[in-house]
């Protein structure tokens, strides 16, 4: 297997982050790593964080909630609303920070998620991510958060999930 980069661009005047990832696995397995709560503990966030699951309900309407736990136990919570699932083709949900019931934390953004997955290969999945923003601002608060390298670091931490298959 060869380590994959993700390719990230940033579209200001449309305030939306794009992110396009190659796998070397099957789509199959890149799909169930991406909507599985047990999976998605185990890659979704960047070291020296982990995720940890409150509930999952995958499925059009359903919702994920989870948590970012960091190396001195603190939480930082998100909630994930499922609106449209294609299954192992794509998915579209909205991003917001919350409480641990879920709440949500009107201090940051509501993001907006569009992933496609397609086969590239019998080996080779590609993942494109589109993440939009009601406000130049609100994008720019993601980024400044280090969005960019959590999101890579915890891309490459599935590299590694699927390594082990």
């Amino acid at each position: 297997m060869t380590k994959r980069e993700a390719v990230f661009s940033k579209d200001m005047e449309n305030k939306k982050v794009s992110v396009v990832r190659l796998f070397d696995a099957p789509l199959a397995q890149v799909w169930k790593a991406w909507t599985t709560a047990e999976i998605l503990d185990q890659w979704w966030a960047p070291k020296p964080y982990k995720a940890e699951t409150g509930h999952m309900d995958f499925r059009e309407g359903g919702q994920w909630l989870y948590c970012m736990v960091g190396p001195e136990g603190d939480k930082t919570w998100c909630r994930v609303d499922y609106h449209t699932i294609d299954p192992q083709k794509s998915i579209t949900s909205m991003v917001v920070f919350c409480d641990a019931q879920g709440n949500e934390n009107p201090d940051f953004p509501k993001v907006n998620w569009k992933k496609e997955f397609s086969q590239q290969d019998s080996k080779l999945t590609q993942v494109d991510v589109e993440i939009t923003f009601e406000q130049t601002t609100n994008m720019e608060l993601l980024l400044k958060m280090g969005f960019e390298g959590g999101f890579t670091a915890g891309l490459n931490n599935l590299d590694e999930y699927l390594e082990n298959l």
